[in-house]
C-alpha cells in the first residue's frame, strides 16, 4: 500500500508559494489568526499554521481572545483586524464559543481575506465552481493530496463520509469539478458498509475515531483520512483504522502526517492569492 505522506505534498505546495511570492511588492503577505479562548485542539491548529507560515517566508500574528468574551465587542475587535491595510488573509478558529452569534462573523469577513472559504460569498463560488473563490482549506487539501501523487478523480465512483460545510459538502463541490461522480455519506445511510466499498476514492471525514475499517474498503480503493482523533490510548487517529488498510487499499493516506500537513500549506497558498489580488 502507497503511503501517502502529506509532507511530500506540502513541499510541492511551498514551491508554488515561492514562485508566486516573487510577484509580491513589498514586504511578505500577513495572516492574522483570530482565536477565541483556549481550545486545545485551536491551540494546536494555531501552532502548526505558524510554524508553516514562518517556513514559508509568511507573516503571521495571533489575535486572542478571552473565552468569555462579549458578542458585540468581539465583533468591534474582528471588524478592525477585518479593515486593517496590513492583514491579507483571516483564519478564522471555530466553533465559537456560544455567546458569539457565528453567523454574523461569517458575513462580516471579506471575502477577500477568509482563507478558510467560510462567507456566503465564498461558497457560493464554491459551489458554484468558481475558481476566484477560497474553497475550505482542508476540502483543498484532500484536492492538493489527490494531484500530488497523480490520482484523478476524473470518472472516478468518490464516496465522503462526511456533510459539514467545513469538509464534506464543499469537497464534494471540488470533486464534481474535477469530474467525478460522488456520493455522500453521513450516519443515515442505509448500507454504510456496502456504499463506501463500491467507492475508488473513499474520503473519511466524518470526526470518529477509527470508524472505518477494511471492511468499509473495495479492493485497490484510495483512502484519504481527514479526521483528526484521539484514540483509547490518548495517541492521535484518524477516522479510519490505518493498520487494518494493508492489502485492502492500493493507497492511503496516515493520521497524523497526512492531509492535516498539507491543510496549512493550503493556508499558505491562499494568503499569497489573496495578496496578489488585492495588489
Amino acid at each position: 500500500m502507497q503511503v501517502l505522506k502529506g509532507a511530500e505534498v506540502s513541499a510541492k505546495i511551498k514551491e508554488e508559494v515561492q514562485g508566486l511570492l516573487a510577484s509580491v511588492e513589498g514586504p511578505a503577505p500577513k495572516l492574522a489568526i483570530v482565536r477565541v479562548g483556549e481550545r486545545p485542539d485551536d491551540m494546536s491548529y494555531e501552532r502548526g499554521a505558524i510554524k508553516k507560515m514562518e517556513n514559508f517566508g509568511l507573516r503571521v500574528q495571533s489575535y486572542v481572545f478571552p473565552g468569555d468574551i462579549g458578542d458585540a465587542e468581539f465583533k468591534e475587535h474582528f471588524a478592525a483586524i477585518n479593515r486593517d491595510s496590513d492583514v491579507a488573509g483571516i483564519l478564522l478558529l471555530r466553533p465559537l464559543p456560544g455567546q458569539i452569534c457565528e453567523s454574523d462573523i461569517e458575513k462580516m469577513i471579506d471575502p477577500a481575506k477568509d482563507l478558510d472559504g467560510i462567507s456566503p460569498a465564498n461558497i457560493a463560488k464554491v459551489f458554484a465552481g468558481d475558481e476566484s473563490g477560497f474553497a475550505p482549506c482542508t476540502a483543498e487539501a484532500v484536492m492538493e493530496v489527490l494531484r500530488a501523487f497523480d490520482i484523478s478523480p476524473k470518472g472516478k465512483r468518490v464516496t465522503i463520509v462526511g456533510r459539514s460545510m467545513v469538509v464534506g459538502r464543499p469537497l464534494s463541490m471540488l470533486m464534481l469539478k474535477a469530474n467525478a461522480t460522488v456520493t455522500i455519506c453521513h450516519t443515515k445511510t442505509a448500507d454504510l458498509e456496502g456504499t463506501c466499498r463500491n467507492a475508488e476514492i473513499l474520503v473519511a471525514a466524518a470526526g470518529r475515531a477509527k470508524m472505518l475499517d477494511k471492511r468499509f474498503v473495495g479492493q485497490d480503493a484510495v483512502v484519504i483520512d481527514v479526521g483528526i482523533n484521539v484514540d483509547e490510548n490518548g495517541k492521535l487517529c484518524g477516522d479510519v483504522d490505518y493498520a487494518s488498510l494493508d492489502g485492502t487499499a492500493s493507497a492511503a493516506t496516515p493520521v497524523p502526517g497526512g492531509v492535516g500537513a498539507v491543510t496549512t500549506a493550503v493556508l499558505a497558498k491562499h494568503l499569497v492569492r489573496a495578496a496578489l489580488a488585492g495588489k
